[in-house]
């Protein structure tokens, strides 16, 4: 593993170039892999909407991952743009990250974190990390619907 104990998470105002290239890579790839309907992936403008909390990972001067929170109601928040740099994948990060959000929600007084991602095959890397980290599956929350397309994952923390 390259480089992982010197990653460091901080809050992040989406402004650093790296950020932005990281997450409009994130939003492109997902509109290649699922179908337009099933893409919900936020851009870099509809996360800095208020409610949403976002941490970019550096390892050193290299931005290297992404992960954010937003706030459903007093109780629960929705993991969103959890993100590894493709070149720094299969290196810890992604679960360095989730730690990171998981840590965050609960010293916030979150009771849930709840997210969605891909059913598709490409999903499933991030579907048995989230599974490694207690995540059950569990129906739409929030705005979404059924969708043959997304897989619903839900934390009591």
């Amino acid at each position: 593993m390259t480089g992982v104990a010197e990653l460091v998470i901080t809050l992040d105002d989406l402004s650093d170039p790296q950020v932005v290239a990281l997450l409009e890579g994130h939003v492109a790839q997902m509109r290649e892999v699922s179908p337009p309907e099933s893409v919900h992936a936020l851009d870099v403008e509809a996360l800095r909407a208020p409610g949403i909390t976002f941490w970019a990972a550096r390892d050193g001067d290299e931005v290297v991952g992404c992960v954010a929170l937003k706030r459903l109601d007093d109780e629960h928040v929705e993991l969103k743009s959890m993100r590894t740099l493709p070149s720094r994948l299969r290196q810890g990060i992604a679960g360095q990250l989730l730690r990171h959000a998981v840590n965050q929600a609960r010293e916030a007084g979150y009771q849930r974190i709840s997210l969605e991602t891909g059913s598709e095959d490409f999903f499933e890397p991030a579907r048995t990390l989230y599974a490694r980290y207690g995540f059950l599956p569990t129906g739409p929350f929030a705005n979404y619907t059924d969708d043959p397309n997304s897989t619903y994952l839900t934390l009591k923390l």
